[in-house]
């Protein structure tokens, strides 16, 4: 067992193959043959190792058992491996399938094979890729499996497709893997793509390096590189390593990470206040799920974070009070605002947070009058703000569950933010969500608003509630005794936050954003109620105008835009086409007369100005139809950038447009490239336009082998 803790002698089970098969009994010195294999490990639990090495009797030993349930299937079954179990084998040949890779005893296929199962099993449990934590494990293993398909040959996603083999080894004994299969495939899919972007020049790069090393570690800085800038996991590359007979310098790779991690840190403008500590009060007690209007004494003040006993007017500070209805921020939500009175005093309430130890804290000022400690002040709640907070809130649980009901069960909060004007929530999903889901999602939640379904809230005890099937945020810390919301059968999250009386107190929900946030986690931005209708409102407005505008109403109007666009991109191309007619022959001399002929090929390198880049690349093509072997530069300026194309015909030896416009485009302070035949680039140094063009007339006179 471990250094420390429960420990006691133990026993294991080995099961003899019989004396055909190659192998000793454990210890002896052939052990690692197949004919004894380990099946079972019983440790009889009687002892706690204290750090000094002294043990002590445990007051209830107890027998720790484990069992390969794959090794006494392969027992049963007559063979010698894991792999070679029925399960395991035809997990093994469907990726030989998928890759057509004939040899089945390839060990990269078992990598498969396992990893195929642990990743399928972890999104069905919902738990999505990303860079920490469990989605991180998880991100790690695709990657690894990614990197064994790309040494069978693999250069396109390949992964995914094990999914309906595994369903049909496993989704009759569970299930759930069956109906999460069409989830798994598409994270599969869309981390797959996402790899397969860099995972060539990632591998390239470490082959590279692998060959320059002298010693037999690759160096911290290549492997926080890989890490960095490919996506490959500090355990990756040490798998490439070892089969090169190679390590990592990980302490090199730690300090690398460590060095980033304060690069972070410094070029943050987050500033953490400073936490404000109230001596001898307890926390605060909140009446607010009752009452927005309350009566309550003054326990201490604060002004710049120094305890006082008067607050006077205009000044700004800290109020404590023996109880409160204001909602201190918290799980998402904004803190209360309102106003505190008492004799001719007014203390306004801009925002309401917690201090050390759960105590409430009202930040605001003293508008008229003064404060002292023990004064009895009457609180009031401005209800408004809060109403229209409690329907974002509220909102934001029938957003959840309807998220998992469409999207599916992977969704998980990720963080929220609610507020009087808008609500944002953001949560677990590995692609963005399409406005046809999303009008969907919108429609559910509205159709749930219409139900009027009673918001209804209890106390429980929190292994009850989860029993109950209560949405809990992963990670949280919950007390023994949870708060419950539910709404009538559709929703029900843990949740301290302030809520409608019923759904139909929303009044309307409405999408206004989709966005990523971070690998895995997308982000929806919403209104509701008053400010739904607002929004609905402005839409409105907007589509109006633009119909006044088009001259046309507004059932009429993509049709009408999309004339409109068609007619101006018909003119456009009236006017490229001109200015190229223009700058071939309509100017004057003809360009191409012009062309010298380089053992063979023609070269042309011309100028002209106020044509965009389509255009440029249009008398590019109008040239090379002219000539049957040929190298063209073409350079100008539109507004105030230089555009630069060059292109071949006949394939010239020793051309490669892309050279050729990336060394002009250095002339002219940018950059280009592109292949052999075709090129483009530019800059915005328009004064030496004529310069790149020299430049670029001396390489391909060079190249074509001028005298």
């Amino acid at each position: 067992m471990g250094a420390t803790g429960p420990c006691g002698p133990c026993t294991e089970i080995f099961y003899d193959h019989g004396p055909e098969i190659p192998g000793g009994p454990p210890g002896s010195p052939d052990e690692d043959g197949d004919r004894y294999i380990e099946v079972w490990n019983l440790v009889f639990m009687q002892y706690n190792r204290a750090a000094d090495g002294s043990m002590t009797p445990l007051p209830k030993p107890s027998v720790d058992t484990g069992m390969g349930l794959e090794r006494l299937a392969a027992i049963l079954q007559g063979v010698h491996s894991n792999y070679d179990i029925d399960l395991f084998r035809r997990l093994v040949d469907s990726a030989a399938d998928v890759l057509n890779w004939q040899d089945r005893e390839d060990k990269s296929l078992r990598v498969l094979s396992d990893h195929i199962r642990s990743t399928a099993f972890l999104i069905t449990d919902g738990v999505t890729p990303s860079n920490e934590g469990r989605g991180y494990v998880l991100r790690r293993i695709i990657r690894r499996a990614i990197r064994h398909g790309y040494q069978l040959g693999a250069r396109q996603p390949f992964f995914h497709r094990l999914v309906k083999p595994l369903v049909g080894e496993m989704g009759e004994a569970y299930p759930e893997l069956s109906q999460a299969s069409a989830t798994v495939e598409k994270v599969l899919h869309v981390e797959e793509e996402r790899f397969f972007e860099t995972l060539d020049q990632g591998i390239r790069i470490l082959d590279e390096e692998i060959g320059r090393i002298s010693g037999d570690t690759i160096p911290g800085k290549v492997v926080f590189k890989l890490y960095d800038t490919f996506g490959f996991p500090a355990d990756l590359t040490n798998d490439v390593a070892r089969e090169h007979g190679l390590a990592i310098d990980e302490a090199g790779f730690d300090a690398a990470m460590a060095e980033q991690r304060e690069r972070a840190r410094s070029a943050s403008r987050f500033v953490m206040g400073e936490t404000v500590v109230v001596d001898g009060v307890e926390r605060t007690p909140f009446s607010g799920y009752a009452d927005t209007e309350s009566q309550a004494g003054v326990v201490a003040l604060f002004k710049d974070g120094v305890r006082v006993e008067r607050l006077a007017a205009g000044e700004t500070g800290i109020v404590v009070l023996d109880r409160t209805p204001f909602y201190a921020e918290s799980g998402g939500q904004v803190g209360d605002r309102g106003r505190m009175t008492g004799g001719v005093a007014i203390f306004e309430v801009d925002d309401t947070r917690f201090l050390a130890n759960k105590v409430v804290g009202h930040y605001g000022n003293v508008r008229i009058g003064e404060l002292a400690v023990g004064d009895s002040l009457s609180l009031a709640v401005d209800r408004e703000t809060r109403a229209d907070t409690a329907n974002n809130h509220s909102a934001t649980h029938l957003l959840h569950a309807a998220l998992k009901k469409v999207l599916g069960e992977h969704v998980q909060q990720k963080g929220s933010l609610v507020e009087a004007e808008r609500l944002r929530f953001d949560f677990s999903h590995f692609e963005p969500v399409g406005a046809d889901i999303l009008a969907e999602i919108e429609g559910i939640v509205n159709r749930e608003i219409r139900a009027n379904h009673e918001v209804a809230t209890r106390l429980m005890a929190l292994d009850d509630a989860r029993a109950a099937g209560a949405a809990a945020l992963f990670g949280e810390k919950y007390e023994s005794e949870v708060r419950v919301v539910s709404m009538g059968e559709f929703s029900m999250e843990l949740c301290g936050g302030t809520h409608v009386a019923r759904t139909g107190d929303i009044g309307l929900f409405k999408i206004m954003a989709e966005s990523g946030v971070a690998a895995g986690v997308r982000r929806i931005e919403a209104v509701t109620g008053a400010g739904a209708m607002r929004y609905v409102k402005h839409n409105f407005d907007l589509l109006a105008q633009m119909a006044a505008r088009f001259k046309s109403s507004p059932d009429e109007l993509p049709q009408r835009i999309g004339q409109l666009m068609r007619r101006n991109k018909e003119l456009e191309q009236k006017v490229r086409d001109l200015q190229a007619r223009l700058a071939t022959s309509g100017g004057g001399a003809d360009p191409a007369a012009s062309a010298k002929e380089i053992n063979g090929t023609k070269l042309l390198v011309s100028r002209h100005d106020g044509i965009d880049a389509k255009a440029m690349r249009n008398l590019l093509d109008q040239f090379k139809s002219r000539f049957k072997r040929a190298a063209i530069l073409l350079g100008g300026v539109c507004g105030d950038k230089v555009l630069l194309i060059a292109g071949t015909v006949g394939e010239p030896d020793g051309i490669h447009a892309g050279d050729v416009i990336r060394e002009s485009s250095k002339i002219v302070d940018g950059k280009g490239g592109g292949r052999p035949d075709m090129a483009q680039g530019g800059g915005s140094n328009v004064d030496k336009i004529d310069e790149a063009l020299v430049r670029g007339q001396d390489l391909l006179s060079e190249r074509l082998g001028a005298d």
